[in-house]
């Protein structure tokens, strides 16, 4: 079990995940990264799948304008297989608008959106998928691709599943491309920033995040297009992060316009680094980072070797801090888990050395996170991944369902080298998304559609399989109905196709 802990170790400055992270990127929040999770395929293991998630604590209701992409940004999904900390392949999306509501109405959508094409979607996205190597040079996977819409309501889309799967594009190559609106599927208590849980851990067992939407990108490719020298078998881990480059803007009453160069102001590897390891003066500046700046900002190595979080437990529970430096923690934030630096941790697990073909001499101790896509789905996942004895969770990747928050909170409590710390055995208390994630592509759960603050958030059944919709409660299909006749009245209004008569049942 110290050996599992051991391997996990490195999630110390990982935790959780990252909304809001930083000063400037909260007031942005199109463009903020939230999570990134990278796991081979559970039912296509000869694939890997990415998912990168931004513009999070979206309430469902929150209208007429809802969550859109930002279509002066691009939004970048990045791998580096050879350990340089420069990104061998990056997956790029940009988007265009088409709002036909113009003068006309307020409205998203003026009646039940059946398809991607349906007339009563009034507001619609497409996007470009490039695929960008270490050159350079790009090549077009996809023009235009179709984005999965917010999600308005039960009566404006009674069937986001369909519409999801519509928004489901195949990539040249054997892959496939999703765009769209999604459940959070990060869960946790985080009330960590109330003195760690109210200095007595009483705050505990409430999911922040539940009832909560993301804008999603999931791209599932054959692991051969990741690995270096698109060999898997000799090059089987890659480094994985997101990030976020935007333009300026020139804001003038009543329009703004994108001016000048594209400029980094958004990026996640690792949950939860910018969030609660990165101390306030630098979260700006590591948002600015590429990773091959990592391992020369020695403020930022600082707080990896002397963390924050042990020192909180300690004055707050009385539970020692483990002793400094922590090169348990260097070797996975900036390295991953190699014998081959002589670390702490006495494992091979996912850094880029060892892959056959990686030149040493040019390895980049960088914050990136790092799979090992050689390692199969376990029969039996585990939630705490590695320290619960299954190596192809977290921090190998990060699936879904792993829950990084507990396991972080050991790591940083010392579990690499004493194994299990009992007084925080029991966590958060939340050990589980409140929604159960698909198990097919894109395997993220279908976006809630009942407000926040109503008791009922996360109506819509949980996701099975790719997507589905579900049952709603009697008081949600009554709001149903008003939101219908609402609709009607604005149909009627706007003199479009009429409303169908009856509310459609949701599958």
């Amino acid at each position: 079990m110290v050996l599992a802990a051991g391997l996990i170790g490195g999630s110390g400055p990982a935790g959780a995940s990252s909304h809001r992270e930083a000063p400037l990127i909260a007031g942005d929040p199109a463009v903020d990264n939230t999570d990134v999770y990278a796991f081979v395929s559970p039912d296509k293991p000869d694939t890997v799948t990415l998912v990168a998630s931004w513009s999070p604590f979206q309430e469902p209701h929150g209208g007429p304008n809802f969550y859109p992409w930002a279509t002066d940004a691009r939004y970048d999904i990045n791998i580096d297989n050879d350990g340089d900390a420069k990104a061998d392949l990056t997956y790029r999306w940009t988007f265009r608008t088409e709002d036909r509501r113009g003068k006309s109405t307020f409205l998203y959508n003026n009646g039940p959106v059946t398809s991607l094409d349906d007339e009563n979607l009034l507001f619609r996205q497409t996007y470009t998928l490039e695929l960008i190597d270490r050159d350079g040079r790009d090549r077009k996977l996809i023009r235009s691709g179709k984005v999965a819409p917010s999600n308005t309501g039960p009566a404006s889309m009674p069937d986001y599943g369909a519409l999801r799967a519509q928004a489901i594009t195949d990539v040249p190559g054997g892959g496939k491309s999703y765009v769209g609106q999604s459940d959070d599927a990060f869960f946790l208590d985080l009330r960590v920033f109330d003195l760690l849980y109210g200095g007595n851990l009483s705050e505990v067992g409430q999911d922040t995040l539940r009832g909560y939407n993301v804008n999603t990108i999931a791209l599932q490719v054959p692991k051969s297009q990741l690995a270096l020298k698109g060999d898997a078998t000799r090059n089987p881990v890659i480094g994985v992060w997101s990030d976020t480059e935007r333009q300026s803007m020139i804001l003038t009453p009543g329009e703004s316009r994108a001016v000048g160069p594209f400029v980094q102001v958004s990026r996640l590897g690792n949950p939860l680094v910018n969030e609660v390891v990165v101390p306030a003066g630098l979260k700006d500046k590591f948002n600015a980072l590429t990773p091959d700046q990592d391992g020369k900002t020695p403020a930022l190595v600082n707080r990896v070797t002397d963390p924050e979080v042990p020192k909180l437990i300690q004055a707050i529970y009385g539970l020692p801090a483990p002793a400094t430096p922590r090169n348990d923690l260097v070797e996975i934030f900036l390295t991953g888990i190699t014998t081959k630096l002589g670390g702490p941790i006495k494992a091979d697990l996912n850094s880029q050395l060892n892959n056959a073909d990686v030149n040493p001499k040019r390895f980049t101790p960088s914050e990136q996170l790092r799979l090992n896509t050689s390692v199969p789905p376990a029969a039996s996942p585990n939630r705490l991944g590695v320290l619960g004895g299954d190596l192809q969770g977290f921090p190998n990747g990060r699936r879904l369902a792993d829950d990084v928050l507990d396991i972080g909170v050991q790591a940083l409590q010392g579990a690499a080298v004493s194994g299990i710390v009992p007084a925080l055995a029991a966590g958060d208390k939340v050990n589980a998304n409140d929604r159960a994630f698909g198990t097919s592509f894109p395997y993220v759960a279908l976006p809630n559609n009942a407000a926040v603050n109503s008791g009922a958030a996360g109506a819509v059944a949980p996701a099975a399989g790719g997507g589905g919709g579900g049952g709603l409660p009697d008081g949600l299909i009554l709001n149903g109905v008003l939101a219908a006749l609402l609709i009607g009245s604005g149909v009627w209004l706007l003199n479009r196709r009429p409303l169908r008569t009856a509310v459609p049942a949701v599958a």
